[in-house]
């Protein structure tokens, strides 16, 4: 009697323990996955016209195409065969608009194919892409892993706000009267300095004058922009404001000649004077505007892009040059760069991998690529410095997201030279030429004198369906170098 109440025990005895065993599998499996970080938070960051919008796009296609069989070669997990598949999913914050994924694709897609428009607003998207895992530690815990990728785009004017969180009214004011009294933008603005040199700052505040002033002053960023092709904007909602446009948030000037007036009569004067109003706006920007932009999204990135037109610059000219380089540095100092562990990541998330891109570099012959690239590490050395202290692990990468123009031989003069050949932005017709050669290092004053550039704007090569993988180069570098480690 008593062996068969043994037996009885026993039995039922072994099928808890299995079950338990299986209950302590699946923790550890999501313990696993969870410890292994399979989440990135990508900040793709750029100025206007460096390419956000088609590099976001290009991206989301190289994963999410069914037609996945354009040039991947260095991504491993699709060169290696682990890759799945990918997916948009939704995304975390619900109360910010969809990156415009389709809407990007069908453009491309249209006959002739344009570029996607560009982002006027703050657009989010996740993609969650399922692979095997080969060598890590996941590989013992499941079959198949899944990673997730937010990523944020928004106006890159917004993004050159960021330095301002660091100054006072004052020290802005200083800053913007060097670049106003600077070529080549003091010959367009001495009008808009004479005006705010005649203010009287301790005049009672006359909303009107500072609402005119205020449109001056960004009409002053709009001809910066566009027509001298500078990337150093501040405010940046001045020039794209948004919900904020007409608003007294957004109507104040940087102040001329602080050391012409008493300090400490500054220090006291409140709203009901010209300069206290300006200066309390500032504030009331800095906080409302700036902070929040910067602790919605920012504070959490953990990879990072920095995208730049190296091209447009040279053929601008060397002031171009210089104010491209000084904006890239302006950025690098918003950023939290330091290497990532799991607890840090739980509680105060770093930029451990920081990736420069130069970009439309089919602008160019195939032979000026590594001139290309040359050319963008002397441009962000300032920042290479910066970071590599932390041990931040830096790549430079000359791409084109989606590509504009197909290389190919032609003779001049009997010898046979590289040229490219694309679809003019312009006017839409065929063109083949060789743009130029791109310096290999940042060029000095004298260098525009002696050369000639022709990097011109070109419409995107024709995708046969918004399914199909776009054209691009080096994208799957990019991938790698983003995301690749996640995926092993």
């Amino acid at each position: 009697m008593n062996k068969l109440v043994s037996q009885s025990i026993e039995f039922p005895m072994a099928i808890i323990n299995n079950e338990h065993i299986e209950q302590l599998k699946s923790k550890a499996n999501k313990l696993a996955k969870r410890a292994l970080d399979q989440h990135i938070n990508l900040a793709v960051t750029g100025l206007s016209r460096s390419g956000k919008t088609a590099f976001i796009t290009s991206f989301v296609n190289q994963l999410v195409a069914e037609s996945s069989q354009s040039d991947m070669s260095y991504f491993k997990a699709i060169n290696h065969g682990r890759f799945i598949a990918a997916k948009r999913v939704p995304q975390k914050d619900l109360h910010v608009p969809r990156f415009d994924y389709e809407s990007a694709m069908r453009a491309l897609s249209q006959t002739p194919p344009a570029w996607p428009e560009p982002t006027k607003g703050i657009t989010q998207l996740r993609l969650s892409v399922k692979f095997e895992p080969d060598s890590s530690i996941l590989k013992y815990a499941t079959d198949t892993a899944t990673l997730n990728i937010d990523i944020t785009d928004y106006p890159g004017e917004w993004l050159l706000d960021l330095p301002m969180l660091n100054q006072t009214y004052e020290e802005w004011s200083e800053a913007m009267q060097v670049l106003l009294e600077s070529s080549p933008r003091h010959e367009f603005a001495k009008s808009f300095i004479e005006k705010v040199k005649q203010l009287d700052p301790f005049a009672p505040t006359d909303e009107n004058a500072l609402a005119e002033l205020a449109s001056e002053y960004t009409a002053l960023l709009h001809i910066f922009r566009e027509k001298l092709g500078l990337s150093l904007i501040q405010p940046g909602r001045f020039i794209l404001p948004g919900e904020l446009e007409n608003a007294p948030i957004l109507q104040f000037v940087p102040f001329i000649n602080f050391s012409d007036i008493a300090f400490e009569r500054y220090q006291k004067s409140n709203d009901e004077t010209m300069i206290g109003m300006m200066r309390a706006r500032f504030l009331e920007y800095k906080e409302r505007v700036v902070k929040q932009f910067y602790k919605k999204h920012f504070a959490h990135f953990d990879r990072q892009v920095i995208l730049a037109d190296c091209l447009t610059p040279l053929n601008q000219g060397v002031d171009s040059f210089k104010d491209l380089q000084q904006t890239l540095a302006l950025i690098s100092q918003s950023f939290s760069y330091g290497k990532s562990n799991f607890l840090s990541r739980l509680f105060s998330p770093k930029i451990d991998k920081l990736l420069f891109v130069a970009t439309k570099s089919d602008h160019t012959t195939p032979e000026q690529h590594s001139n290309l690239v040359s050319l963008l590490n002397q441009l962000v050395q300032p920042i290479r410095q910066q970071v590599s202290f932390e041990n931040i692990q830096i790549d430079t990468l000359a791409i084109a997201s989606i590509k504009a123009t197909k290389a190919g031989k032609s003779s001049y003069r009997g010898e046979d030279i590289s040229v490219i050949q694309g679809c003019k932005l312009a006017d839409n017709s065929t063109i083949t030429l060789f743009p130029g050669e791109v310096p290999a290092e940042l060029p000095n004053e004298n260098y525009w004198q002696k050369n000639h550039f022709n990097f011109i704007a070109f419409s995107p090569l024709h995708s046969a369906s918004e399914v199909k993988a776009l054209p691009h180069l080096r994208m799957d570098q990019v991938l790698e170098f983003l995301i690749g480690d996640k995926m092993s």
